[in-house]
């Protein structure tokens, strides 16, 4: 008898022990055993690069793996030196690599202190890349130009094809690039880099790897700076209505202030009224670039060209481009650009597929699409759409469900205070979305809010940049409610010089062109 109850005690501690430790965080296998070995980079030696090894699929980490592209700048003093920063520059499909190689503006309060560390989320740029046919991306159709059921049924087995294409290229990680999986190889990169806990600025989508962070491993944050905020518990009709919100508010902030501007190129003129004849004529097939004869624009890239001027904001450039495009003269830059017809490279690295596995935003039949595109123009007479969010959505129709990381809403407890930044008037990552992340996250989150324009705060004057380093360097957290003042778009710091956060959503291959 005393045998038996032996036994059964023995057998219950150890049920109870292995209960005890599924509960306990998953440490990943690769960051104990794996270290980077630096050395100067290729593009510039006074940066650092390295690889990374970490799995493919983190739910078999003795299976395939594949090398994560990581590089730094080590801190200008290093007796001050407090570690690494390791930072993120939105997209999806920013390249954290680039951002270090080019300079991400910071100010030496950071560079002094920091390293500045930068890697390739996986199936970006250097990081084992998600590769598709550039003919096929350049065959998907225009998201305005859905108009019956055959045309949206034609979407549809568009996007499967190219699935299917992108997968054939890929390989194994194409199906495992969603960001709770870059989630992970963050935390391998951090105990790579010898850090106990992260510190950590990401901007743009970059947010949504912090807040998942913050989410996964709560005791391993020492500070996390989240510049313009996504919000991931958005369903598709939420999501597209935002997104053309917001889109809608940086226009008529463009508008007031060619209004107020002598030096905009259509001041003194009924802007709305300029760009709404512009719109026809696009549609009509009748609007050509200026200097390049027989080069049309569609509503769409029309819209994308507004759009992308509003992430500097680049108000000068912008009213230039339209100027030119009613008059038909002059040399005026594209704000965004497609990928070139002749180009050679006939595959491309499409960032898109990240956003499919993060992002569910069902749509059932054209009739609903419909719907959607008349909501999203009432709300953004003018824009109409979001440039961002309507294509991304369209190319992810049709992706199987489930996906990999569907939206949820944050469920983040026992860091310590996180630090998100706004701007009042973001083109694409608008200001309901902070708020609503930062009521998510609860008591742990601290909002600092821009009173101006364009998308990323730091940079944009002393207050919100002075703000963002204080932090980041001695945890110092802004008042509740802290609010910076606008800087105005010409007066705005050289540190904006910085690449901007990624390639255009739901664009592959476009690329910005703002001075």
């Amino acid at each position: 008898m005393i045998g038996r109850d032996m036994r059964r005690t023995a057998l219950i501690l150890s049920l109870l022990g292995s209960l005890f430790l599924s509960l306990l965080p998953a440490v990943p296998a690769a960051a104990t055993t794996t270290s980077i070995a630096w050395a100067p980079c290729s593009e510039d030696a006074t940066a650092e690069c390295g690889t990374l090894t970490v799995p493919v699929d983190w739910d078999e980490p003795d299976g395939e793996t594949f090398e994560l592209a990581v590089a730094r700048r080590k801190a200008t003093d290093p007796e001050a030196r407090i570690g690494s920063l390791v930072i993120n520059p939105g997209g999806p499909g920013g390249s954290g690599v680039s951002a270090v190689l080019g300079g991400m503006g910071f100010t030496p309060e950071l560079t002094s202190r920091f390293d500045i560390v930068g890697f390739d989320p996986r199936g970006v740029a250097r990081s084992h890349p998600i590769l598709c046919s550039l003919e096929l991306a350049r065959q998907a159709p225009d998201t305005l130009s859905i108009d019956s059921q055959a045309d949206f049924d034609a979407l549809l087995a568009h996007n499967e094809r190219y699935r299917q294409d992108c997968r054939e290229r890929t390989g194994a990680l194409y199906d495992h690039v969603d960001t709770g999986s870059v989630v992970r190889d963050l935390d391998a990169l951090r105990a790579a880099l010898g850090d106990d806990k992260l510190t950590y600025y990401g901007i743009s989508y970059g947010t949504l790897i912090g807040q998942l962070y913050a989410e996964r491993y709560p005791g391993r944050v020492r500070a996390l700076m989240l510049d313009s905020n996504m919000d991931h518990s958005l369903g598709t009709k939420a999501f597209l209505d935002t997104e053309a919100w917001t889109a809608q508010d940086s226009f008529d902030e463009f508008v007031s202030w060619c209004e107020a501007t002598a030096s905009c190129a259509l001041h003194g003129r009924d802007v709305r009224a300029v760009w709404k004849e512009l719109l026809a004529r696009a549609d009509r097939g009748e609007l050509e670039f200026p200097g390049e004869p027989g080069v049309t624009l569609t509503r769409m890239s029309l819209v994308s060209q507004a759009f992308g001027a509003f992430y500097g904001p680049a108000y000068q450039q912008l009213a230039e481009l339209l100027a030119a495009l009613e008059s038909g003269e002059g040399t005026a830059r594209a704000i965004v650009t497609p990928p070139a017809a002749a180009q050679q490279e006939q595959v491309i690295n499409d960032s898109t597929r990240i956003f499919c596995q993060d992002w569910l935003l069902p749509v059932r039949d054209h009739r609903e699409w419909a719907r959607l595109l008349e909501r999203s123009a009432r709300i953004a007479p003018d824009m109409l759409v979001s440039a961002a969010a309507h294509p991304i959505t369209a190319a992810c129709l049709g992706t199987p469900a489930p996906i990999p990381n569907p939206q949820h809403r944050l469920r983040v407890s026992g860091t310590p205070t996180l630090l998100l930044g706004n701007a009042l008037h973001d083109p694409a990552t608008g200001y309901p979305w902070a708020v609503n992340a930062a009521r998510q996250i609860g008591h742990e989150a601290r909002l600092l809010t821009y009173e101006g324009w364009g998308h990323g705060i730091y940079g944009r004057g002393p207050c919100p940049t002075e703000a963002i380093d204080a932090y980041l360097t001695s945890l110092t957290v802004p008042a509740n409610g802290a609010r910076c003042e606008a800087v105005p778009p010409a007066e705005v710091s050289p540190l904006r010089a910085r690449p901007l956060p990624g390639p255009m959503p739901g664009l592959p291959g476009w690329t910005y062109n703002l001075s």
